[in-house]
């Protein structure tokens, strides 16, 4: 995957898929640009709604508070300072809800006669029932962070998480969740 050719319709935001070491059953991914020195980087800012310098959606109302909230607080955790005024970065974020299908195909179920003695067995089955194939419609949640150079303007990391939700799901929860298991990825060390 080249990292810099994909874009913003690629990196859409919000919440949600499996973590690899985690049991939340969200799916987290990033990648960077090669090549940039991600040490330089000590300040950023959020892009502003309307800013058309870069690609960017920031249409998530609703939820936009709590996605900047959490994501300063680990962007802090990895020694950078918000600076509005004179940042080295731009941050942005998309969120977005998809309807899913999964088919699931149920266990066969086989009927079968044998005998058996000393050394041989002899028998047969067939089966009688099963391996019917259903749908389950599901959504998932996705949650994307981009970072951009604010001189060059271009992209230099992207995290994003993605996880299956439902009306019982406590979307406030999992955007926390998220938001911390994308910003472990996050290339900025202290």
């Amino acid at each position: 995957m080249r990292f810099l050719n994909l874009q913003s319709s690629f990196f859409s935001l919000i919440v949600f898929g499996l973590l690899a070491s985690c049991s939340t059953g969200m799916k987290v991914t990033s990648d960077k640009s090669s090549g940039t020195d991600f040490t330089q980087y000590k300040t950023f800012a959020w892009v502003l709604e309307g800013d058309t310098t870069l690609p960017h959606r920031r249409d998530d109302i609703l939820y936009a508070g709590l996605i900047e909230h959490s994501s300063n607080t680990e962007l802090k955790k990895h020694g950078m300072t918000l600076n509005a005024n004179d940042p080295d970065v731009f941050m942005t974020f998309d969120t977005k809800v998809d309807d899913r299908i999964e088919y699931v195909q149920s266990p066969t179920v086989s009927v079968g006669v044998g005998y058996g003695g000393p050394g041989y067995y002899v028998g047969g089955s067939a089966p009688v029932a099963g391996g019917k194939i259903s749908e389950r419609p599901y959504q998932e949640g996705m949650l994307v962070i981009e970072m951009f150079d604010a001189r060059t303007k271009k992209l230099v990391w992207y995290g994003s998480a993605h996880k299956d939700i439902d009306n019982s799901t406590d979307i406030g929860k999992v955007i926390n969740d998220a938001v911390y298991y994308i910003f472990t990825k996050f290339p900025v060390k202290k």
